[in-house]
């Protein structure tokens, strides 16, 4: 019997010894970016290199804030994000929705449509993309990086559906006994008991819309229609960088992500483990 605990407590001990080491990976980037923050440019490269700062400084907040429009590129970016967040959520149950619960020619056809979409790389759509909206005179406005998100997006919608399928559909039928229609079943039914799911997806919209690079760097030229993602490549010059003011910026970037992550982070366990119950 001891041998048996002796192994069970060695797995155990393995287990939490290879979750730390993962934890240790996963979080250093992170820890090395907010201790470059409080040093010196200098600092940050003298031999040896030490991780914590020989000396302590706060200045390079309100320098890298001053180096750049710091704060107008953050409202474009929050502008963006909001809309982005909110067309994802407003439609991505809607189109779920009717492809789980309502039956209809051809909705397996557009269910299987929809997650082929999935396997097309983004390099492939990023030309006729530009052209389309250089056609339609909206480069350089944002509605290219928001008009997309109200049509939602095939991995949201996939996601969405499995936890619709994972609601009986006797609650369905109940409500269309008591005179529902669809839209009701789905509003005062299903909507409600979708709280993880859609938290889920807000925040991998969030997470889309406050990091996307590519899509900014290809629609936007205007220097003051940037968004924060392209302005911290400012803090970049052809022959020096000067990292110590970006990874301050770039801090100050991340928090609302982590911030984000921390609050919601239950829900979005939740969604995850929940939207996978039915096939």
């Amino acid at each position: 019997m001891s041998v048996l605990k002796l192994k069970k407590d060695m797995k155990e001990i393995l287990f939490f010894c290879m979750v730390i080491l993962l934890v240790i990976v996963f979080i250093s980037p992170f820890m090395v970016m907010v201790l470059t923050a409080f040093k010196t440019n200098s600092d940050a490269f003298t031999i040896p290199v030490k991780l914590l700062p020989r000396k302590w400084v706060t200045e390079n907040f309100p320098a890298a804030f001053a180096a750049i429009p710091y704060f107008k590129y953050m409202g474009n970016t929050i502008f963006i994000t909001a809309l982005s967040v909110f067309g994802q959520v407003m439609v991505t149950p809607l189109v779920a929705y009717s492809l789980a619960k309502i039956k209809w020619k051809g909705a397996d056809i557009i269910s299987g449509l929809i997650m082929a979409t999935m396997m097309i790389p983004i390099t492939v759509t990023m030309v006729p993309l530009y052209k389309i909206y250089s056609k339609l005179g909206l480069t350089n406005t944002y509605i290219p990086l928001i008009l997309p998100t109200f049509f939602g997006k095939a991995f949201y919608i996939v996601l969405v559906r499995q936890f619709f399928n994972g609601i009986p559909d006797s609650l369905i039928e109940a409500a269309k006994i008591d005179g529902a229609n669809h839209f009701t079943c789905y509003w005062k039914v299903s909507l409600p008991l979708c709280k993880p799911i859609l938290t889920t997806i807000g925040i991998y919209a969030f997470l889309d819309a406050w990091s996307d690079y590519l899509y900014p760097l290809i629609f936007i030229t205007k220097p003051e229609k940037y968004t924060l993602s392209l302005g911290l490549q400012q803090y970049m010059s052809e022959y020096t960088v000067d990292w110590a003011r970006l990874m301050a910026a770039a801090l100050v970037f991340v928090l609302p992500v982590v911030v984000c992550f921390a609050v919601f982070q239950r829900n979005f366990v939740e969604g995850i483990a929940t939207s996978g119950l039915k096939a």
